[in-house]
């Protein structure tokens, strides 16, 4: 089954994330490694990030690669403004989609799924 989404991404969501804080989103090869059902956010599920050559890069440019990359849904509460939350980026670096669309992936995707984001 494929599903896509229209999403909103980190605050400076062009290029790649580089650092802690940079505001991106990462691009790469992932897998969404463990969930979290109770967050600040309508669940979320937790992108591998950073990879080996996401901590390599961050290491030679003597930065922190970041990390706490999640897919997740509105903040709690927060549910109600439901698709017009994509009017612009707004996360830390996070993919955000509505908690319905949320639901619907908590539902599809198991741990271990791979994923590539990709701008």
């Amino acid at each position: 089954m494929l599903v896509s989404y229209d999403v909103a991404l980190g605050s400076s969501p062009e290029g790649p994330k580089e650092r802690l804080g940079d505001g991106r989103t990462p691009e790469g090869h992932y897998e969404i490694d463990w969930r979290l059902e109770d967050s600040d956010y309508h669940r979320a599920l937790h992108v591998s990030y950073p990879n080996p050559a996401d901590r390599a890069r961050a290491r030679a440019e003597g930065v922190a690669p970041g990390g706490g990359i999640m897919i997740h849904g509105l903040p709690s509460g927060l549910g109600e403004i439901g698709a017009d939350h994509r009017s612009g980026d707004w996360t830390d670096g996070c993919i955000a989609v509505t908690n319905e669309e949320m639901d619907q992936i908590w539902e599809l995707i198991p741990d271990g799924t791979p994923i590539d984001i990709v701008p």
